[in-house]
């Protein structure tokens, strides 16, 4: 085929990510074993999804305190890559004091397990750790948030670009934050649990 000039296809579609399958082996479900948060700030979980527009897709990171279920940095983008994942956990630490060790638990995509990305997570004094390949349910708080916010909001109406989508989401994290009721906290919202717990 070199000989010829001739090429497949196929070839671009896939890319190579080197040290990604150490990162994977490496970081491990930490997770799975923990006992459950006793305050803020000690277990974090971060995840995306896509949302459809007229104009495409946009991509919707979050992250997540797993203690309350409070979203406390999020972000969106046209493109599926590693810094908009990372834009959303560069909120989060804006927005919380986090102490060394937090554990920071994520899907296998390759947002997270990116070189930049890791090197944040690191930076920050993180403890990384990840879903075992193909069990979305390890990372269930999260994906919880995400199947309330495309029935009650994304599945409910059309939007005609990324801007309006994302103006929406926004307000519905508001609402998810502030004013739905969780059955895991006692029927309390993640900001009202968190002062009563505080």
């Amino acid at each position: 085929m070199k000989e010829l000039g001739i090429k497949a296809s196929t070839s671009g579609l896939y890319q190579w990510h080197p040290g990604i399958s150490d990162h994977y082996s490496a970081s491990g479900n930490h997770l799975a074993g923990a006992d459950p948060a006793m305050g803020k700030n000690v277990q974090w979980a971060g995840g995306f999804t896509y949302v459809r527009t007229a104009k495409g897709w946009l991509f919707h990171a979050v992250v997540m305190d797993l203690y309350s279920r409070r979203i406390i940095g999020w972000s969106f983008s046209r493109d599926r890559n590693a810094e908009f994942t990372k834009s959303a956990l560069r909120m989060a630490l804006s927005e919380r004091m986090v102490t060394s060790g937090c554990l920071f638990h994520s899907d296998q995509g390759t947002e997270y397990a990116a070189l930049e990305y890791r090197e944040l997570v690191e930076a920050a004094g993180l403890k990384s750790s990840m879903s075992r390949k193909g069990r979305p349910r390890d990372n269930a708080a999260v994906e919880s948030y995400f199947g309330s916010m495309k029935a009650e909001l994304a599945h409910q109406m059309s939007f005609a670009n990324q801007i309006e989508a994302t103006a929406h989401i926004m307000s519905y994290i508001e609402f998810y934050n502030r004013e739905r009721l969780h059955s895991s906290l006692n029927f309390k919202t993640p900001v009202e649990y968190e002062k009563l717990c505080a």
